[in-house]
């Protein structure tokens, strides 16, 4: 998470108007960028490792690309700041989405903007029809049974419930899940998964790629915040990679 999508801890931001909507979807066109992502997550190649087991080559789509959170996360992230915060929460979704499937080549930028441009002159213009029956029982089915980061036991974790940890400040590329905010602190491991966990991609620079073991680290709010934390604050809890993590020496 880069600067724009974790601000713990950041000053100045007293003034920053807050909205308080609690609708998922406010616009009727959210409800269908929502559902392409979950149509690309589920057709992605990424499920031929998945631990409930998809038969994708079953399936007749001409998707064959790996899409995962973490291609969505990292399209939002790459976004010039003053941007993310202007656009709506699925138009970050939607402008992802686009480059991706540019970039992959399943449309080019000409057929992209000349679909744009009809759509514009007739809003009520019918669209596309529905795909397989087959393709939609596949995109059901993952929606169902999903898929799990876990990739078999752990191997010796580094650190026992207990264990006092930095956190390391690894470069953050062009994606991380290690929040800014903690970076540099220590805290305390408070319990150790079972197993080894993977993320959808390896992020490369801050050193996340194999499956590794997962904590759950409790932060002192003095620690983090230092002189200006708020009277009887608690304890912050973060789940963090090992990657992320070094010994107290």
């Amino acid at each position: 998470m880069k600067l724009q999508h974790a601000l713990g801890g950041l000053e100045g931001l007293d003034d920053m108007p807050i909205t308080f909507e609690k609708r998922v979807f406010v616009q009727e066109w959210e409800k269908r960028i929502f559902g392409i992502h979950a149509a690309l997550m589920g057709l992605s190649a990424a499920l031929r490792e998945a631990v409930p087991g998809y038969d994708l080559d079953a399936v007749p789509t001409t998707f064959a690309s790996t899409w995962t959170w973490a291609d969505l996360r990292k399209g939002a992230e790459a976004m010039n700041p003053f941007e993310y915060f202007r656009l709506r929460y699925y138009e970050k979704w939607l402008g992802g989405i686009t480059a991706y499937l540019v970039e992959q080549g399943y449309i080019s930028r000409s057929e992209m903007d000349s679909r744009t441009a009809e759509y514009r002159a007739d809003p009520d213009m019918s669209l596309p029809e529905a795909g397989e029956d087959a393709i939609d029982a596949q995109v059901i089915r993952y929606l169902r049974k999903g898929d799990t980061p876990r990739r078999g036991p752990a191997d010796a974790p580094a650190f026992a419930v207990g264990d006092r940890v930095l956190v390391r400040n690894p470069p953050a590329g062009e994606h991380t899940r290690l929040p800014g905010y903690l970076r540099g602190h220590t805290g305390v491991v408070q319990r150790v998964f079972e197993g080894r966990y993977g993320y959808f991609c390896s992020t490369g620079a801050d050193g996340l790629g194999d499956p590794v073991p997962v904590y759950i680290v409790r932060f002192e709010p003095d620690e983090l915040w230092g002189e200006r934390t708020e009277p009887h604050a608690g304890p912050l809890y973060a789940e963090l990679y090992e990657s992320y993590l070094s010994p107290i020496q």
